[in-house]
């Protein structure tokens, strides 16, 4: 099939889905068309059956912002003429798929099937400030398919909007040939070269993903275990983290290392991740590091709960609860035997219900589907 992906492509879990999904469909003999306004940050090769076309927004003085909207609505419909699409997927309700309802109607009576996928924030709270609120719930009911990458987003959506159409949930997912348990080598020893315990938070430092609550936690673990705290990514609230980290005197073993490419071997190398999210839809960085054997410690929130079972793959901790989520992790790096077995029980579960392998032919189904084909 060809298919069209419009995703943000900045550092974001929602563009690194729909550009590893654009990836593996590749890998599947699918022609593959990115449409945005700058490569997907994951994109970073060449890839065969993989197309980027640049969404280019001119600015004029009659109007204060650029129309970024009308934009990627025209050179949606010039690609898929041009391409000869056979489904335009959007990551993200807003404003995308408001700009390929756009195309659409260009276009008719040629049709263009439309996938929406909803991720977190268009829902929880860019579409529900009222101001977006109806032209998201008009956006999402005029797609041909809907997903949702948790349960938990799949009701809020309904909640929210009262939408008057179907919800397929479709989980993320993650390459489990990619996303590897630590291997030996030597970016661990480069890392802690006295042995530390090393534990790792990625995220794009939002006041949302709570990286100051890391940087608390680490404070209380380093007092009794030797470790060192790995941050990588970088947003609004990395100088509070960084601050908060000369505060209590960790300094010299908080590594911030801003936006990386190496992510799958950083996690890898490292023995734990924190995720004290005040809310997520998935936590993709946490599936991540389950297939990496990485044993994880996350906020009962949103979708999580779906992703980690208690005891299982991690623990759940309430959110801002600090000193619990603090114990938790001092329980498990002080226990060799428990943090492995853990590890390994979180890999098992990435690679039985979340691989690729298991996920995209969902995708490709619903494609199928919606552009009937045989």
């Amino acid at each position: 099939m060809r298919i069209g992906i419009t995703c943000y492509p900045t550092y974001g879990g929602s563009g690194i889905v729909a550009t590893e999904l654009g990836k593996e469909l590749a890998e599947r003999n699918h022609e593959v068309h990115f449409i945005t306004y700058a490569p997907p940050m994951r994109l970073d090769q060449a890839v065969d059956n993989i197309h980027f076309h640049e969404v280019e927004v001119r600015s004029y003085p009659l109007f204060d912002h650029p129309p970024y909207t009308l934009a990627l609505a025209t050179r949606m419909a010039e690609v898929a003429v041009q391409q000869k699409l056979d489904v335009l997927h959007c990551h993200y309700a807003i404003p995308h798929s408001v700009s390929a309802y756009l195309a659409k109607s260009m276009l008719r009576p040629k049709p263009l099937p439309v996938v929406t996928t909803l991720h977190g924030t268009d829902i929880t709270l860019v579409g529900a400030d009222r101001s977006y609120l109806p032209i998201t719930r008009f956006s999402i009911e005029q797609s041909d398919g809907v997903t949702s990458v948790s349960n938990f987003l799949r009701d809020a959506t309904f909640s929210t909007f009262s939408v008057r159409c179907s919800i397929e949930v479709i989980y993320n997912f993650v390459n489990c040939d990619l996303y590897l348990p630590h291997s030996g080598g030597g970016l661990r020893h480069c890392i802690a070269p006295g042995g530390e315990k090393i534990l790792i938070h990625v995220s794009n430092f939002r006041p949302v993903k709570r990286p100051m609550d890391v940087v608390e936690v680490y404070s209380r673990v380093q007092k009794e275990i030797p470790s060192v705290l790995l941050m990588v990514g970088d947003g609004p609230e990395r100088s509070n983290a960084e601050w908060l980290a000369r505060e209590r005197g960790v300094e010299k073993k908080v590594h911030f290392l801003g936006k990386r490419d190496d992510i799958g071997e950083l996690i890898s190398a490292s023995h734990l991740l924190l995720l004290p999210s005040e809310t997520e839809s998935f936590g993709l960085v946490a599936l991540e590091a389950m297939a990496c054997e990485v044993p994880v410690i996350v906020s009962r929130v949103g979708g999580l709960p779906e992703v980690v079972e208690d005891g299982v793959e991690g623990f759940l901790v309430e959110p801002r609860n600090v000193e619990e989520m603090a114990r938790r992790a001092l329980e498990l790096l002080g226990d060799e035997r428990r943090l492995r077995d853990m590890g390994r029980r979180a890999r098992r579960t990435a690679r039985e219900r979340f691989c690729a392998s298991k996920i995209i032919p969902l995708y490709e189904a619903l494609y199928a589907r919606i552009a009937g084909a045989p």
